[in-house]
């Protein structure tokens, strides 16, 4: 099945339809914990309506502040780098990465801590599992020579960590895929959640730190709109 289906992608990709092939294969599987049906590109998989799953990993540190000396929470954000396919030159969080086959998520957070932000195995293995999110859009991509354009729905779970990071700790990109790091303080994040912010995020982002915001207690019950951001976090299957 999986030399099967691959060859149809195969070549799709060789006509132009699936671009940014990656040579990742994910598992086709009815719930995250299941046998794989078969394995397929990661590319691919939005073409068949196939449910993603990845890991997204929010970069922490308590900084001293004032005299009381209370710890001020803040975020590492990163940039992606203009040479990336999606999302180029877009804001990201710290870490993401998505969830191959044959490989735990904490082994793959450790893995795309160490990629993407130089984040060394001891300290990666100490970024807390805090829940998942789940949502389902619609696509459109152009069909080359066809003049055309097609729908397809991509749907994802992402299992989310916090990670408390030494406030000497600077991330660097040993991939090539970020361009730069920098830290926001909560105020700052909240900010750019705002619809019509100058400095867009990349669009799944938004929910694993909006996730984050309600779990610290940034964003609370008092505020209009509560319980719909918190069914929205998880409108998506989540098996």
């Amino acid at each position: 099945r999986t030399a099967a289906v691959n060859s149809v992608m195969e070549h799709l990709r060789d006509a132009g339809v699936v671009s940014g092939w990656r040579d990742e294969l994910y598992p086709v599987t009815p719930s995250f914990h299941d046998p794989p049906l078969f394995l397929m590109e990661r590319a691919a998989t939005p073409f068949l309506g196939i449910q993603q799953y990845g890991v997204h990993v929010n970069g922490l540190v308590a900084e001293e502040k004032g005299e009381d000396n209370c710890n001020e929470l803040k975020m590492w954000m990163a940039r992606r780098a203009v040479t990336k396919e999606k999302y180029p030159g877009m804001l990201d969080q710290l870490v993401a990465g998505g969830q191959p086959h044959d490989i735990s998520p904490m082994d793959n957070v450790v893995k795309e801590c160490d990629e993407e932000a130089g984040i060394p195995e001891s300290l990666a293995r100490e970024a807390i599992p805090v829940g998942a999110i789940s949502y389902e859009t619609l696509d459109e991509i152009d069909i080359p020579d066809e003049g055309g354009s097609l729908s397809l729905v991509s749907r994802s779970v992402l299992f989310n960590y916090d990670l408390y990071l030494p406030q000497e700790f600077v991330p660097t990109a040993k991939d090539g895929e970020v361009e730069d790091f920098f830290v926001w303080s909560l105020d700052e994040v909240a900010e750019s959640m705002k619809e019509g912010y100058h400095d867009p995020i990349k669009p799944n982002c938004y929910l694993c730190i909006i996730d984050f915001l309600v779990r610290v207690g940034y964003i609370t019950p008092e505020m209009p709109g509560y319980l719909d951001v918190i069914r929205e976090l998880r409108n998506g299957s989540c098996r």
